[in-house]
């Protein structure tokens, strides 16, 4: 037997236990990995509310979670590596990497590299692979001035770092407290204030050339005000707006593949990339931990930490 966080019916942090189930065992093409850690997503809150049903339907009882980093425990028939005993990171498309053991296809791990820390790697599938594919749905150039909703959320942060890195500029709407940390990056923040349309106009007065919404909340209607092109906006969660406005609406899908997880992953251990932890949490304190990630304003990941390496 082993442990697994699971909830039996939709509703609030509450309905979220730590239980007693079988252990996997790896399949044909499968690999078992005993989770060292695992991360925690704000789309995670909205499946388990029922917010999201009709695009992610649930059977109960439901495990939880997509990131996790740990040490393969076993392989399955036809798989060769990684071996026994290596480091790796990855991901699950069946809600159950908020557990002591983790099976997955073998594709869908990769080795850790060295110096990518343990929290890091176990949170870093679901903002990466999002980040990589709202990216390039628009398709930043040199010298143009991209807007992000979010900046310094999960994923927002990505996304402005790896938008920094083709030459555009970012303007970033964030919290207060992030502000000092985004102009350390070489981005521009602006507040959620009451006149937001108005603050951006004062630090883009030549407009934006594209705009990705990492948090809804209007994000979507507020770029077509803006003048930018349909085309050239993405949201990661607006997904009614982006069907008004025929907007992207590209995330973690449009990007999922070990390769794109390895080439964030070097980048961060390369020190390229920034990924902030804003706490870590034991995985029996899963509800604690999606209590803080629901405040929102994190300023960083919150991750499980669910045995030693």
């Amino acid at each position: 037997m082993s442990k697994a966080v699971r909830f039996n019916h939709y509703g609030g942090v509450d309905v979220l236990n730590v239980v007693e189930v079988e252990k996997p065992s790896p399949s044909q093409g499968r690999v078992l990995v005993r989770v060292v850690t695992a991360g925690t997503n704000p789309g995670e809150i909205l499946i388990r509310e029922g917010q999201l049903e009709q695009k992610y339907p649930t059977t109960f009882p439901c495990g939880e979670g997509a990131d996790f980093a740990g040490i393969v425990a076993e392989l399955g028939e036809g798989v060769t590596s990684p071996a026994v005993g290596t480091a790796v990171l990855g991901w699950s498309n069946e809600r159950s990497a908020q557990a002591e053991f983790v099976c997955v296809p073998a594709e869908q791990v990769i080795v850790k590299p060295e110096s990518l820390s343990w929290e890091v790697a176990g949170a870093l599938f679901i903002v990466a692979s999002t980040a990589k594919a709202a990216v390039a749905a628009v398709a930043p150039q040199r010298g143009e001035t991209i807007l992000v909703s979010g900046a310094a959320g999960g994923v927002g942060l990505i996304v402005t770092q790896l938008v920094l890195r083709t030459g555009a500029k970012v303007v970033g709407a964030a919290g207060a407290s992030r502000h000092n940390w985004l102009r350390s990056l070489g981005a521009i923040p602006v507040g959620y204030d009451d006149d937001l349309q108005a603050s951006l106009s004062r630090v883009a007065p030549d407009a934006f050339d594209a705009v990705i919404d990492t948090v809804g909340h209007g994000y979507v209607d507020l770029a077509i005000k803006l003048g930018v092109a349909p085309n050239r906006i993405n949201t990661i969660i607006d997904f009614e707006a982006a069907s008004r406005h025929h907007a992207h609406a590209d995330g973690s899908a449009k990007a999922e593949s070990g390769a794109v997880l390895a080439e964030i992953a070097q980048l961060v251990a390369d020190g390229e990339l920034q990924v902030p932890i804003a706490a870590v949490y034991d995985l029996k304190d899963v509800r604690q931990a999606y209590t803080q990630l629901e405040q929102g304003h994190t300023g960083g990941k919150v991750v499980l930490r669910v045995a030693a390496p």
